[in-house]
């Protein structure tokens, strides 16, 4: 081989090394994106007719609230008939839920659920899986805190919802008893146990930050968990849960103040504890917010 075709194909072949390198980067690129899009950008989930709380015989009155930062949100509210309300937040994906705004409703609870920013019926176009799905939930509580028949304010959060009811929560000491089922314990976490190919890891970063406009490392539950006490904290997690790493209730109850209660059931996937174990669930979840809410006047 002379040195004039040695050099042509060492060329070649450098130049295709570059070519797959590139393809490569972009294939990566590419597929970060598309991950992380669907975290950002959920498909709205709407409400079907035989969804709305009258269907169970709970009244409620449609609303409309405004975060602090101008996102309005799609809400019910139901009065309450005990003093105490209820603030319920749904899940990633998800929508108002029915089932737990029944269960509180029909307990004598007032309640508000409302659709997160970025999910069904209200505004916004980014989901910060809980950051600033805080500011929604304080749009509630400053909604609640106007209503005169309400003298204690729980709240419940399902996933996400857990996490921006923790967030909101560490920071207003109104909300007096809280309820996470299927929270994680950090974004990062989270992203991590979601995201299977570590190669993804730094190019899903950099869009979430740079599309959601915060910094991951600010949404840590697990340390924002202590500030809740001395209010209660329940913790809820199936053993089977497949969305969030398994340790997660665990890693919440051990970084939690008193007093706090645990409950794990095996079997039991993601945000399904009430469906699977509804007599239990009412009989610990009800039970917990009418000893912390109802019983301070007695």
């Amino acid at each position: 081989m002379t040195m004039k075709g040695w050099r042509y194909w060492f060329n070649l072949w450098v130049f295709g090394l570059v070519i797959l390198s590139v393809v490569f980067i972009v294939s990566v690129v590419t597929a970060s994106y598309r991950s992380i899009s669907v975290y950002l950008h959920p498909r709205r989930q709407m409400l079907s007719e035989n969804e709305t709380p009258d269907v169970y015989g709970v009244a409620y009155e449609n609303i409309r609230l405004v975060a602090s930062d101008g996102i309005e949100l799609a809400a019910w509210y139901t009065p309450s008939e005990n003093g105490a309300l209820i603030l319920v937040a749904h899940g990633h994906g998800d929508k108002r839920s029915v089932n737990q705004y029944v269960l509180y409703a029909q307990n004598g609870y007032g309640v508000l659920a409302w659709d997160f920013r970025a999910h069904g019926e209200s505004g916004g176009e980014v989901s910060t899986l809980g950051y600033y799905e805080a500011l929604d939930v304080e749009a509630a509580l400053e909604y609640v805190l106007q209503q005169e028949d309400v003298e204690h304010i729980g709240a419940w959060g399902g996933s996400m919802g857990g996490v921006a009811v923790l967030e909101a929560s560490s920071r207003r000491v109104e909300i007096e008893a809280v309820v996470l089922d299927s929270a994680f314990p950090t974004l990062e976490d989270e992203v991590r146990w979601a995201v299977t190919k570590s190669a993804f890891l730094p190019f899903i970063r950099f869009f979430a930050e740079k599309e959601a406009e915060f910094d991951m490392d600010l949404l840590r539950p697990v340390d924002r968990i202590g500030d809740i006490s001395p209010r209660p904290i329940m913790i809820i997690q199936g053993e089977a849960d497949s969305m969030i790493p398994a340790d997660s209730a665990q890693r919440l109850f051990e970084a939690a103040g008193e007093p706090r209660y645990l409950w794990t059931e095996a079997g039991v996937n993601h945000v399904g504890m009430y469906s699977m174990h509804s007599e239990k669930y009412e009989e610990k979840v009800v039970g917990f917010f009418n000893d912390y809410l109802l019983q301070k006047d007695e």
